[in-house]
């Protein structure tokens, strides 16, 4: 369960890192618009932090994307 967890939080990372590269943004960019700290975004786009309903709403909204963006690659890789 753990591993599977861990999985997770790896793939929303990724998915955020390379959306916030498409916009051109960099974490501390991400971070300011969101009115989070640089190192907590880092920490997301590595999988070690794991995000509540909230953030990832307040992320996507100012990546101007809907949240299921987010996570839509969470289901695919882990059915695999």
């Amino acid at each position: 369960m753990e591993k599977e967890s861990n999985e997770v939080l790896k793939i929303f990372g990724e998915t955020l890192r390379t959306i916030r590269k498409e916009r051109n943004l960099s974490q501390t960019d991400l971070a300011y618009i969101c009115c989070l700290d640089r190192t907590y975004i880092s920490g997301l786009e590595r999988g070690r932090r794991n995000p509540t309903l909230k953030v990832i709403a307040e992320i996507a909204d100012k990546l101007e994307i809907n949240a299921s963006e987010l996570v839509s690659k969470i289901g695919v890789a882990t059915n695999e």
